[in-house]
């Protein structure tokens, strides 16, 4: 009989975060060193229960939790973790891409994909004279494939509506965007304006956005 996930995981995870958040304000480097990662392990730790009624989708949501947790950590060095960092993100939503697309094909609404793809191609070009030229090409290939995540989770749910899975679905989707909005977060901090309490927007929405992303997967029944 599979276990339920335990309930008092997301309060631990939001503490963590609350601790994480507060060591980037203060300037608190050991609080950020230990409750960043802990945030995310607490949420993997959340996840892992989850969606044995679809283990395919499971193993790529975890695997790119996974990857997140290395961004996290690379990230944890802005300057010389920035690249490794885009790097393991990336992935993760490669990952994510190919669970949403178990569910069902890539780009099967394309007015969600023509959506994010003319947001993404907005916000490129407001943050593209703050790039470096050496980061130009990570930068677009990350842009890329966070739109494209964001958009075929919205696919999920604009597929799923009506049925028994449209409120996991709808978690996905509103994860995605959560995602792409703490990701816009960051790169107008890092390459154009700053963001007043950055810290706290960018951290808040990325976790919640993970936090959904796990939250798509079926809590095992145990009955």
């Amino acid at each position: 009989m599979p276990a339920k996930p335990n309930p008092m995981l997301p309060w631990a995870a939001a503490l963590s975060a609350l601790l994480a958040v507060a060591g980037n304000l203060l300037g608190l480097p050991t609080l950020i060193f230990v409750f960043k990662p802990a945030t995310t392990l607490l949420i993997i730790a959340w996840a892992w229960p989850r969606g044995a009624d679809t283990p395919v989708v499971r193993r790529w949501v975890l695997a790119g939790l996974w990857l997140s947790l290395a961004g996290d950590v690379f990230l944890m060095w802005p300057q010389q973790g920035f690249l490794p960092g885009l790097v393991a993100f990336l992935l993760a939503h490669l990952a994510y891409i190919v669970a949403f697309t178990r569910r069902v094909r890539l780009a099967a609404r394309p007015p969600a994909f023509a959506f994010y793809g003319a947001v993404a191609a907005l916000l490129l070009w407001q943050l593209w004279p703050g790039v470096p030229p050496a980061l130009q090409l990570p930068v677009l290939a990350y842009v890329v494939c966070l739109a494209s995540m964001a958009a075929q989770a919205a696919v999920t749910w604009l597929a799923a509506r009506g049925s028994a899975d449209e409120g996991l679905a709808r978690r996905a989707a509103i994860g995605g965007l959560l995602f792409m909005t703490s990701d816009t977060l960051l790169a107008f901090n890092k390459f154009s304006v700053p963001v007043p309490l950055s810290a706290l927007w960018i951290l808040a929405t990325y976790w919640i956005a993970q936090g959904l992303i796990a939250a798509s997967l079926r809590t095992p029944r145990t009955d």
